[in-house]
C-alpha cells in the first residue's frame, strides 16, 4: 500500500512557516536598523517614522504640535524581498534641492512636491516618493536621502505629555477614531472604496490613499486642523465646498499616485479656529466623500 504524504508534507508546513515568518520580521527590522528609527506594522504595512523635532514651527502665535505637521514617514508593503513604499518626507527650503537630487541619484521616484500648511514659519515643503525592490536596498536609499536633511535620525525622542485634547469630542463629532498623543488627536479613515491598483500592483489603502486627520488644541476653545481627505474624482469639487463653507482653508489639491487606477485626489488643508466650527466642517467634508 502507498502510505501518503500529507501528514508529513503538513507537519514540514507547519515547522517552516514560523520560520519563514521570523526571517520577514528580521528583514523588516534590518531595514528599521539602515533608517536607524524602529518600525511598526500597522494597516497593512510597516511604517517607519522619522518625525521632524528639530523644527520649532509656528503659523501666525500658535506652536505647531510635531505629530500634526512634521511626521516624516515611511512605508513599506508586500514582503521584504519585494517591497513597495512611499511616504512623505518634511523638509526645509535650504534642503529641498539636495534631497531632491539625492532621491534621483537613488532611482527613488518623486509623486509629488507641495504645501500642507499656510503661513507657516520656517517654510516647508512635503515630498512625496515611490520606490520598489529589496526592503533593505530601498532602506539604503532613503538613508542617502534623509542625510542630506538635517532629520533627526534615531528619531529625537517624545516628551512625555498627558492627553490634554478631549479625544471622545474630537472621535465622537467625525464618526471616526484614532490615535491621540498629548494635544493632537489623529482620527483616520479609508473614503476610497475598492480596489486601488498602480503599474499593476494593489496598493494598501492605510498606506497609499487613506484619509488622516489631525486635530491639536491650542486651548479649550480653539484647534489647529491639518491633513488631507483622498477621494475621487467625482468627490473632489463636493469635499471642497464642504471645506469652503466651514472656513478651512485648501492648501492643494493633486495627485500622489502617479498611474493609480482608479485616479484619487488629495485634498490637503488647514484650520485655525473654534473646536466646535472646525469638527463640524470636517465632518461635513467626510460625509460630502462619502
Amino acid at each position: 500500500m502507498k502510505r501518503s504524504r500529507l501528514p508529513s508534507l503538513i507537519i514540514a508546513a507547519a515547522v517552516l512557516a514560523p520560520l519563514c515568518l521570523a526571517a520577514q520580521s528580521t528583514a523588516w527590522d534590518s531595514a528599521a536598523a539602515i533608517l536607524k528609527t524602529q518600525h511598526v506594522a500597522t494597516g497593512g504595512y510597516h511604517r517607519y517614522n522619522v518625525p521632524r523635532r528639530d523644527i520649532t514651527l509656528r503659523v501666525g502665535d500658535a506652536n505647531v504640535a510635531v505629530p500634526l505637521a512634521l511626521g516624516s514617514w515611511i512605508g513599506m508593503s508586500g514582503s521584504p524581498a519585494r517591497a513597495m513604499a512611499m511616504g512623505d518626507l518634511v523638509v526645509t527650503t535650504p534642503e529641498l534641492q539636495p534631497l531632491l537630487a539625492e532621491l534621483q541619484k537613488q532611482g527613488v521616484g518623486v509623486m509629488a512636491m507641495h504645501d500642507h500648511l499656510v503661513g507657516e514659519d520656517p517654510r516647508l515643503t512635503y515630498v512625496h516618493f515611490h520606490v520598489t525592490g529589496k526592503a533593505t536596498d530601498i532602506a539604503s536609499k532613503l538613508d542617502a536621502a534623509l542625510s542630506r536633511t538635517a532629520t533627526p535620525r534615531p528619531p529625537a525622542a517624545a516628551s512625555p505629555a498627558r492627553l490634554t485634547i478631549d479625544t471622545a469630542r474630537v472621535f465622537t463629532a467625525l464618526g471616526i477614531r484614532g490615535n491621540a498623543s498629548g494635544s493632537v488627536a489623529q482620527p483616520s479613515v479609508v473614503l476610497v472604496p475598492g480596489k486601488v491598483t498602480m503599474h499593476g500592483e494593489t496598493l494598501v489603502p492605510a498606506m497609499a490613499y487613506g484619509t488622516p486627520i489631525n486635530v491639536q488644541m491650542i486651548d479649550s476653545s480653539r484647534v489647529l486642523a491639518n491633513g488631507d481627505f483622498a477621494v475621487l474624482e467625482r468627490k473632489v469639487q463636493p469635499v471642497i465646498a464642504a471645506l469652503a463653507a466651514h472656513g478651512i482653508t485648501v492648501t492643494a489639491v493633486h495627485n500622489h499616485l502617479v498611474g493609480s487606477v482608479p485616479t484619487i485626489y488629495y485634498i490637503h488643508f488647514w484650520k485655525d479656529g473654534p473646536m466646535g466650527e472646525t469638527l463640524t466642517g470636517l465632518r461635513a467634508a467626510i460625509d460630502a466623500a462619502r
